[in-house]
């Protein structure tokens, strides 16, 4: 008889010889159908068909936020009829936490999760659907099993009856309106436009370029087509290597247009429909164009560690927004002036009213560029009446840095070198090589490589810190100078004044202004001006009234009536202009040369 022991060292032996022959279990499988069998009630409706769970239950999930919006925006509260069935058995679920729905399916290890979703915010970030056309971002229409993020997966589309059109970025797979994607994380980046809208194409650097068109704009499609086509393929030249097989655009011509969202091969432009017919309008739309086409390389693949693998439950801290996003606008700007639709003066133009956004905003010395770039969370996208004060736009500061930091690797490099070649370094370097991000002391890393030598003061002053950038000095190294000039020599209120409902209400009160300093609040219903009832908008009373002229103000606050006197200040807003130096230096021309591509 054998022992025990040696029984037990049988078995084991047994299970492992027999796990050799034994067959594979079968691979997790997903497949999502999306249907809109009654767009007008804005509903999507989606079954996501789950194999090879073998588990005792699954949890699935919504994300909270979209990548490249950075905001919790809780796309689980949009969810109705969760349910889940194993064939044509009920299976029990729970929701367990804001976005989490747990199923249970012992024994089964093949089920399907069938739920809806109301969609009716048409914006870059979110989803739509109405009797006219159906638009989504995948983070707010589909879930992912918690530990199947990088699962692959198939969509079929069942387009609402009489819609002929799906446009998405997504690869076909075979059966009509069905794609597949390698991951959540692909299936998410990949907005899909349906209904009966018009499909452009062009191609750019050897690669096709799909648009869709929708809300019947006035445009001259010839060149729409060879402007964007040309946008495109000098945005190539900044990083001079192309990533892509595919790409679309898919753009909303709406009454108001509200800006875009880059995704991995594709982006949503929002745009005015009459934007087209107006030359300024028209150099609005390229700049969009260019800018979330840029976005491929700088963000999408040049981007901050902390930004992919995603995390979708919660907040992805950075500190590097200034460069993804306020670097995309100084490059799409230039991109718009390389391409020859902006002339260098108009683009120095454009440059100065930038500057004076910075600086014109107080919150410019409240908030530096890094920390503007972590909070976006919760201030960017979430601005009140007293924002301005406190905090500033990463995207116009980090458009400003872009510009200082480019002149000073140029001239550092006495031409041979710039900005351009620090896109090139991160993308081969990180995106290429490493597969990953970079953090923020290697792009300061990558700078200092182009440049040969670091400029540890100026990110610490500049960047992490708010001392006013050294505007004179950069600029002056492409033979420029900075001047400014006050906006009006005249007193100004200081405060922003609603007339709506026949009623002046303070809007918002600028730091260290006169109704700053004198007390008027924001809510405050101006009633009368020194002893006048008033009949229009203060701030056009004051026109003309000299600095120092005390005013006095009757104002309702919470129903109680109040005095409030105060000495009028000067405005403080200052006029920026970049001015060429009557006769630069051969080095000041190679610098100013290199930076605007002048030949």
């Amino acid at each position: 008889m054998f022992s025990p022991c040696f029984r037990r060292l049988l078995a084991v032996a047994a299970v492992l010889l027999l796990s050799q022959f034994a067959p594979a279990q079968a691979a997790s499988s997903l497949r999502y159908t999306l249907s809109m069998p009654a767009p007008q009630t804005h509903y999507f409706e989606v079954d996501m068909a789950l194999g090879g769970f073998g588990k005792q239950f699954t949890d699935v999930k919504m994300p909270v936020w979209a990548p490249g919006s950075y905001l919790v925006r809780e796309f689980a509260k949009n969810v109705e009829g969760f349910e889940a069935k194993a064939g044509s058995q009920p299976l029990r679920t729970e929701k367990i936490s804001k976005n989490t729905w747990r199923v249970y399916h012992p024994g089964a290890k093949d089920f399907t999760v069938h739920y809806r979703v109301y969609a009716f915010e048409l914006s870059v970030r979110t989803s739509f659907i109405d009797a006219a056309h159906g638009y989504l971002n995948g983070t707010s229409v589909f879930m992912y099993p918690a530990e199947g993020q990088q699962l692959p997966s198939t969509l079929t589309v069942q387009p609402a009856p009489g819609w002929t059109q799906v446009t998405t970025s997504l690869k076909p797979a075979g059966a009509p309106f069905t794609f597949r994607s390698a991951s959540y994380d692909e299936l998410a980046d990949s907005p899909i436009e349906i209904g009966t809208h018009k499909v452009l194409s062009f191609e750019a650097n050897g690669t096709p370029h799909t648009i869709a068109m929708f809300g019947n704009p006035q445009y001259d499609e010839a060149r729409l087509l060879a402007d964007m086509k040309r946008t495109c393929e000098e945005a190539h030249r900044v990083v001079g290597q192309n990533p892509l097989d595919r790409y679309v655009f898919i753009i909303h011509n709406i009454d108001r247009g509200t800006g875009g969202l880059e995704h991995l091969f594709s982006t949503t432009l929002s745009v005015s429909r009459n934007a087209y017919s107006s030359e300024a309008g028209w150099k609005g739309f390229l700049g969009l164009v260019a800018h979330e086409y840029f976005h491929l390389w700088n963000v999408k693949r040049i981007r901050p560690v902390a930004l992919g693998p995603f995390n979708y439950d919660a907040e992805n801290y950075t500190r590097m927004l200034w460069v993804s996003e306020g670097g995309t606008e100084y490059f799409s700007n230039l991109i718009v002036q390389r391409a020859g639709f902006v002339t260098p003066e108009g683009y120095l133009a454009d440059l100065s009213n930038g500057i004076g956004r910075v600086e014109n905003t107080p919150g410019n010395k409240q908030q530096a560029a890094a920390e503007s770039s972590f909070d976006a969370w919760i201030k960017y996208y979430r601005p009140n009446e007293n924002s301005q004060n406190t905090g500033i736009s990463y995207y116009d500061k980090g458009e400003v840095i872009g510009a200082v930091l480019d002149l000073m690797i140029i001239n550092e490099t006495k031409g041979q070198k710039s900005l351009d070649d620090v896109m090139r370094y991160l993308y081969d370097q990180y995106y290429q090589k490493l597969g990953r991000g970079f953090t923020d002391d290697e792009y300061q890393a990558a700078v200092a490589k182009v440049a040969g030598r670091r400029f540890d003061d100026f990110f610490r002053q500049n960047v992490y810190g708010t001392e006013t950038l050294p505007y004179n000095t950069a600029l002056g190294y492409a033979g420029l100078t900075l001047t400014s000039t006050p906006v009006t020599s005249d007193a100004a209120l200081g405060a922003t004044v609603s007339t709506a409902g026949g009623k002046f209400t303070v809007g918002s009160v600028v730091r260290n202004g006169s109704a700053w300093q004198g007390g008027l609040s924001v809510g405050d219903e101006i009633l009368a001006v020194n002893g006048a009832r008033l009949t229009d908008d203060p701030n056009k009373l004051l026109v003309g009234v000299p600095v120092g002229t005390p005013v006095s103000f009757i104002v309702s606050r919470d129903g109680q009536l109040k005095e409030v006197t105060l000495p009028l200040l000067a405005s403080g807003s200052q006029r920026y202009r970049i001015e060429k130096l009557p006769n630069p230096t051969a080095q000041q021309q190679t610098v100013f040369n290199k930076w605007l591509r002048v030949k």
